[in-house]
């Protein structure tokens, strides 16, 4: 949908975006998308757990010796 279609008809675009992804093109070219608030959370969600793996695994890959879990309690205070 050309963005000037989806200026003239924006909530006829924000009611397909309910349904599908609405990709507003300014010269023929893709320029930016049009999704559901509820698609859109989860589409943050879906990045933000991609982050947490991949900052969990770059933790792990990290070399050194490994801390007892002990150890790990009383350098928290946790005992």
């Amino acid at each position: 949908m050309s963005i000037s279609a989806a200026r003239q008809n924006l909530s006829g675009a924000v009611d397909r975006a309910q349904v599908e992804p609405v990709v507003l093109e300014r010269y023929g070219r893709a320029a930016a998308v049009l999704v559901s608030a509820a698609h859109y959370a989860r589409l943050v969600a879906a990045l933000e757990d991609v982050e947490d793996v991949e900052v969990f695994d770059a933790a792990m890959a990290e070399a050194g010796p490994n801390v007892p879990w002990e150890q790990a309690k009383a350098d928290l205070g946790w005992e």
